[in-house]
């Protein structure tokens, strides 16, 4: 029985995010997520395509130590260390979330050496929206 034939850009072929070169972005837009359990980091251009990415559970950290601070940091180090290598200088930050990672992680951005225009946060708020579930009972 013959093998079909790949198509071109099929995964078996491995043509699929393969670059000649990485672009240059010189401006950028890092997202912080920070839940009570996890924070993950993101790093898009300002159109919004996702350069990198990277969260406390990729970093290794299982159960209740991915929402842990020392977590978050390591989540930004690793997704910062791959643009600033393609040449990123300047980044807008937002920041989501009430988690404990939200500090952490943008102390980890400020080390880094990128110069921050502003720093946003995105935090959802609802305007007495839906109707909040009940209180636990402990």
């Amino acid at each position: 029985m013959a093998k079909p034939i790949p198509k071109i850009g099929s995964r078996k072929n491995g043509r699929i995010g393969s670059r000649k070169h990485a672009r240059k972005i010189p401006k950028g837009v890092i997202h912080v997520q920070a839940s009570f359990n996890n924070t993950i980091v993101t790093v898009t251009d300002v159109r919004g395509r996702v350069i990198s990415w990277s969260s406390a559970g990729t970093c290794g950290f299982k159960g209740t130590r991915r929402g842990t601070p020392f977590a978050a940091q390591t989540a930004a180090g690793n997704a910062i260390r791959t643009v600033a290598n393609q040449g990123m200088q300047r980044a807008e930050v937002m920041i989501k979330g009430p988690g404990l990672g939200r500090d952490a992680a943008l102390r980890a951005i400020r080390r880094s050496g990128i110069l921050l225009n502003f720093i946003r946060d995105v935090t959802p708020m609802p305007h007495n929206g839906c109707r909040s579930p009940k209180k636990r009972r402990v």
